[in-house]
């Protein structure tokens, strides 16, 4: 019974992509009763310029210490004896912003609460989240991940306005986490933007309307938006910034979602194709970004044996074991990132062999490798 209810949400998640479109009448509507609030949405106060000074609206910042979920590395484990050396972080120090996706499920509330220490279980799955999704940026001197009112999984779920204020007031926190992280770093410190799902979503309205021009910008080693798509026609030219091209660019996006073969993304890409953009259109059946993360390069096939290393969870997602050489990675012309045959990765596969809770695991050692390449990359420039 654990597992089917671990499922269900796991399947929630997609539909955070999906946004409901694409589902036959009955299935959205009972997905509806499940997950959309009822209830009155309640207007956010939006945050004082100072309150992300307080240490406990970080699940990741200095000082944290063991605590700190973005910190944890896995081990590696290969049965040939075959074990790629991890890299090493760069001469120089870099920070990173990374925003982690929806982890708050509840349906009485269309905000997950922070007072007295939040929902449990949203804090929960979203320490876990943050264990394997940050944790490849853990080269970094510093990384900042903040708790914020995310939008619950329903407000994805609804055309209803509560739905998009929703999302809007998750943002506002987000905006005022990132300038007081932007406050905090050392100036001239290169920074990394990095995010998945509900997280993803934020960070690419955080890129338009805060970072672009911004002297942030002069700053931008890459922007990892994952798991959420990224139109190059109507996403990318707000954005402010290019996808990146090759492996040792920096001041680039990097986006990828992932699927295993067969693959039935009916509802993601119908839900992206009808979903405006950044410039307020819909994509329709216009290419999304997609970077291939063992090449860094925009589009392009690598094999497996160019991965250095799949995060393989336990079934409970707290722990898991770096595994080189599991799925290769080609982009085809939709931009969705295939991965070969089914790997064994847990139980949170999506329908269609959807692989977005495992978008970023699944590259893991590839992804670490990449952020401190890019890094090298801007200081090389900077100098």
């Amino acid at each position: 019974m654990a597992r089917k209810f671990l499922y269900f949400i796991a399947f929630c998640i997609v539909l955070v992509i999906a946004g409901a479109i694409g589902l036959s009448l009955f299935s959205t509507e009972l997905t509806r009763m499940a997950m959309v609030p009822t209830t009155e949405f309640v207007e956010q106060e939006p945050f004082e310029e100072s309150v992300y000074q307080d240490p406990a609206l970080w699940y990741s910042r200095p000082g944290i210490g063991v605590n700190d979920p973005a910190r944890w590395q896995p081990a590696y484990a290969d049965d040939r004896g075959l074990l790629p050396t991890p890299a090493e972080p760069p001469a120089e120090p870099f920070a990173v912003f990374f925003v982690h996706p929806t982890s708050y499920l509840n349906r009485t509330n269309w905000n997950a609460p922070l007072e007295n220490g939040g929902d449990p279980e949203a804090e929960r799955i979203a320490r876990i989240y943050l264990r394997g999704m940050a944790s490849p940026f853990n080269a970094a001197s510093e990384i900042w991940a903040p708790r914020y009112r995310q939008a619950t999984m329903g407000a994805f779920l609804t055309d209803a306005e509560e739905g998009r204020m929703a999302i809007d007031a998750a943002y506002a926190d987000v905006r005022e986490a990132f300038r007081y992280f932007l406050s905090s770093v050392k100036p001239g410190t290169p920074i990394v933007l990095a995010g998945h799902s509900q997280g993803a979503l934020h960070l690419k309205r955080l890129l338009a309307e805060e970072v672009r021009g911004s002297p942030a910008a002069e700053r931008l080693v890459a922007a990892y938006i994952i798991g959420w798509p990224v139109s190059l026609q109507h996403d990318l030219p707000a954005i402010g910034f290019p996808a990146c091209a090759a492996p040792d660019q920096a001041g680039c996006v990097i986006s990828w979602s992932s699927f295993a073969e067969p693959a039935d993304p009916v509802m993601v890409l119908t839900a992206y194709g009808s979903t405006p953009a950044l410039d307020g259109t819909a994509p329709g059946k216009t290419p999304m970004l997609c970077s291939n993360p063992l090449t860094g390069q925009f589009g392009g096939t690598a094999p497996a044996s160019a991965n250095l290393g799949t995060l393989v969870p336990e079934d409970s997602m707290e722990k898991g074991e770096l595994r080189p050489g599991l799925v290769p990675a080609r982009c085809d012309e939709r931009g969705l990132l295939l991965i070969g045959p089914p790997p064994e990765m847990g139980s949170y596969v999506l329908p269609g062999n959807n692989y977005h809770v495992y978008d970023l695991p699944l590259f893991w050692a590839n992804t670490k490798a990449d952020v401190i390449r890019r890094v090298e990359a801007w200081q090389a420039q900077a100098n």
